[in-house]
């Protein structure tokens, strides 16, 4: 699961002191401002100032130009929640992932479905390398037919590269979920290429969901 301590990590949270909130209002009115002249009119130390125009320059709504000084960004708090889910990297919000062997039977992966709690199985080889992906919707395909679901490997019907949509965890958020939209499919592997034998595979480090792109907007609306 996704701990809310994760997310402070990788996004900001907009919630502004009375002191930084006047910086605001001061750098709007006078932009461009210097730092020194933002204290003179706070009537207080450059130094003492400097950790609240970190903050609010890190979090976009400042910017600074050396030798200019400081101007208001003009972004509304949405867009600045927009900017945090693009800086947001897959890493920091991805689950631990769900994985089979190419062998294990689809009854076996039914079963996995619902004692994991999940809608999206990786299939693994024997190095244990990313060699497929099996749905829900695929595995439900098959056991609406008469075969015996314990006796078909779920390599049979898997998705296979280069058909599988994957992420990588220095990716951003916002990639993710356009991956998702664009390939209207419910699941990602969150992937690290390694070469093993001369050959370019696979490994699978986590799963991006669209239950975690519900887990971040409700972490913004909070």
């Amino acid at each position: 699961m996704i701990g809310k301590n994760s997310w402070e990590k990788g996004m900001c949270t907009i919630e502004l002191t009375g002191r930084q909130e006047q910086i605001v209002q001061i750098v709007k009115a006078n932009s461009p401002i210097t730092g020194e002249r933002i204290a003179s009119l706070l009537n207080v130390r450059r130094a003492t100032l400097r950790p609240d125009l970190s903050i609010l320059t890190m979090s976009g709504l400042l910017g600074a130009r050396p030798r200019v000084g400081y101007f208001y960004s003009g972004k509304r708090p949405g867009l600045l929640a927009a900017d945090a889910v693009r800086r947001l990297t897959v890493d920091v919000v991805k689950a631990v992932p769900v994985v089979v062997r190419e062998g294990t039977s689809v009854y076996d992966c039914i079963v996995a479905l619902f004692t994991e709690d999940t809608g999206t199985l990786f299939v693994v080889g024997e190095s244990g390398h990313l060699e497929g992906v099996a749905s829900r919707k695929d595995l439900l395909k098959v056991a609406m037919g008469k075969d015996n679901l314990r006796r078909i490997p779920v390599q049979v019907m898997m998705t296979r590269a280069p058909n599988i949509v994957t992420v990588r965890g220095d990716e951003s958020v916002y990639e993710a979920v356009r991956r998702l939209v664009e390939h209207e499919i419910d699941a990602l592997p969150v992937v690290e290429q390694e070469t093993v034998d001369g050959r370019d595979v696979l490994k699978v480090t986590g799963r991006f969901t669209k239950t975690t792109v519900a887990s971040i907007f409700l972490e913004l609306g909070e």
